[in-house]
């Protein structure tokens, strides 16, 4: 790995940013580095019955675990707010974040893998390597690497274990306490069963003795 100043981690969903930059961010935190989730789609309550007063509420509560979160891991947040409905074109889009990574001067973008079972996690993989493609070919020196997402495993291949101090998994874990849905009273999703045990098998791969958190140079498959 390189030594990264401005790290930004890119997820479609409120929690995806978070579970797959966590570890990489809390590193280089430590070492000076400015880090900043960004999450595409807004999370919002998709009950019918729901008066508006009920949705705004949720979205409100929501902001607040974001914000709390990358507080937590000693980041910030950026929240795009779109819906699914309203995202742009995968083109408009990764000209949006390209924008964006060059404002922020990114020099190391983490973002979700191509193998993944959900939509808008492909979207976000299709806009942000694109844009990532785009700054390389200005000559722009900026790293890609997709973080390992439950949701997001096939073709995943781990190129860069990042080990996690007890501290340092201490402190991904009681942030990402502050989402309700990873603390499992939104869905019945494992997440930290899985990403607990994950740090063990990462691991046993790295030959690590503390847990670790597994990423994947993008420079594998895009490449020109």
């Amino acid at each position: 790995m390189g030594k990264y100043k401005r790290i930004i981690s890119i997820g479609a969903h409120p929690l995806d940013a978070e579970l797959q930059g966590g570890p990489f961010m809390i590193k280089y935190v430590k070492e000076g580095a400015k880090c900043t989730f960004v999450h595409v789609v807004k999370g919002r309550l998709t009950d019918e019955k729901a008066t508006e007063e009920e949705k705004q509420n949720y979205e409100k509560a929501l902001k607040k675990e974001i914000m709390d979160t990358a507080a937590a891991m000693g980041c910030d947040a950026l929240c795009l707010d779109y819906t699914s409905a309203d995202l742009p074109g995968v083109e408009e889009f990764a000209g949006k974040i390209a924008d964006y990574l060059k404002k922020e001067e990114a020099d190391c973008v983490i973002t979700h893998g191509r193998g993944t079972l959900h939509p808008r996690h492909y979207y976000t993989y299709e806009a942000v390597t694109s844009a990532v493609r785009a700054l390389r070919k200005e000559g722009r020196d900026i790293q890609l690497y997709y973080g390992e997402n439950c949701e997001d495993l096939a073709g995943f291949t781990p190129t860069v274990y990042v080990s996690m101090s007890e501290e340092d998994e201490k402190t991904w874990f009681d942030g990402l306490r502050n989402y309700t849905i990873f603390r499992g009273t939104v869905n019945d999703v494992p997440y930290y069963d899985y990403y607990h045990t994950m740090g063990k098998v990462r691991a046993m791969e790295a030959g690590a003795d503390s847990r670790v958190k597994a990423y994947m140079h993008a420079a594998l498959i895009d490449n020109e």
